[in-house]
């Protein structure tokens, strides 16, 4: 498809893409760019089409498989196009934590989108202090240099699970999976 032919609806997107298999190999997948669509995910990730919610969670589903992350500007990639879409903070919520008594540790996470992630060295959590009002964020990366916001009941749960550590910048409360210690923030 060429920057001039009209690009794609969701809805066409939505019949390329089959969301019972595995993630699609995007990295394999180099289309030609065919324009922005007014496509947006909020913050608390809800996604937009032209201004209206899309409300159905196969079609969201669908969406979150083939994003793709190229510096700081998501696309939505398939074997023949690809469209930019806004993201108001990062694509992924996650919903959920379990930790898994082994040795090592595990913490494993689930999206809204049903993508299941286990925080270690590929998927490490990072917690984002605000200057003004000392809220944090907590983030957890998910896949190809995209992350997900922990939701707050989430960070609550691993707030309980932290154990503090001295630091140079005063005590830390980490917490460990698959080896790695990971700061939920210095007080």
């Amino acid at each position: 498809m060429s920057q001039n032919e009209t690009v794609s609806s969701p809805e066409s997107l939505f019949k390329q893409i089959n969301t019972d298999l595995p993630l699609p190999p995007l990295e394999k997948w180099n289309p030609d760019f065919c324009g922005d669509i007014d496509m947006r995910i909020a913050q608390d990730g809800r996604w937009f089409y032209q201004g209206g919610e899309i409300k159905r969670p196969a079609m969201v589903k669908m969406f979150s498989r083939i994003l793709w992350k190229e510096g700081d500007l998501y696309f939505l990639k398939t074997p023949v196009e690809k469209v930019g879409i806004q993201v108001d903070d990062v694509p992924f919520q996650v919903i959920a934590v379990e930790r898994l008594d082994q040795t090592p540790a595990i913490l494993r996470f689930k999206t809204a989108t049903g993508e299941v992630v286990d925080a270690g060295p590929k998927h490490p959590i990072r917690v984002v202090t605000d200057a003004n009002t000392g809220e944090p964020s907590p983030y957890l990366m998910i896949r190809q240099g995209m992350e997900g916001r922990i939701q707050r009941s989430v960070f609550y749960q691993l707030a309980e699970w932290a154990e503090p550590m001295a630091t140079s910048e005063g005590q830390a409360w980490v917490i460990y999976s698959q080896g790695e210690a990971f700061s939920l923030g210095v007080e």
